[in-house]
């Protein structure tokens, strides 16, 4: 059996969490309660599953000044390292997975939002909406302009 995306994501969650907390010199630390964790809740994840989760993981670790960046620009008063390292984790995996093409946008918000429900304070889902509101909007405007440029080489072809 294998687990849903839901529960990758979540495993994704849990290991760029603990990436942020310990570095990449904890990877098979990491690994390891990843396993743990899929196994206490019964997910029906296998290894597979787990590496998928640690790839998406350190995928956003590796971006996330980037990440940071764009959400400083969109909540300039919530720098990274004032944010919850949880909200701060969810943001960055989410933001990866719009800006990578990896999830449909809105998936990725709305899967963001329920982590954030499930995991943060009770204040958490309004931040973490607003700012992903936000990031959706210039995504969504992205891939529309990238679409009119492609139907216009298209044109201009005939």
């Amino acid at each position: 059996m294998s687990a849903t995306a839901r529960e990758v994501r979540r495993l994704a969650f849990l290991g760029l969490f603990q990436l942020d907390a310990r570095g990449e010199d904890a990877l098979d630390e990491i690994r390891a309660t990843l396993t743990e964790s899929a196994a206490e809740t019964k997910s029906g994840a296998t290894a597979r599953d787990v590496e998928r989760a640690l790839e998406l993981a350190r995928e956003a670790f590796a971006h996330r000044r980037k990440m940071d960046a764009e959400v400083l620009e969109l909540a300039p008063g919530w720098p990274a390292q004032r944010q919850p390292a949880v909200d701060r984790a969810i943001l960055r995996l989410a933001i990866h997975e719009m800006r990578s093409g990896r999830t449909p946008a809105k998936v990725a918000v709305n899967e963001a939002l329920e982590l954030t429900k499930r995991f943060s304070t009770e204040r958490s889902p309004a931040f973490v909406n607003g700012v992903l509101d936000k990031v959706l909007k210039r995504v969504l405007a992205e891939q529309r302009a990238s679409d009119d440029a492609v139907g216009a080489e298209s044109e201009d072809a005939r």
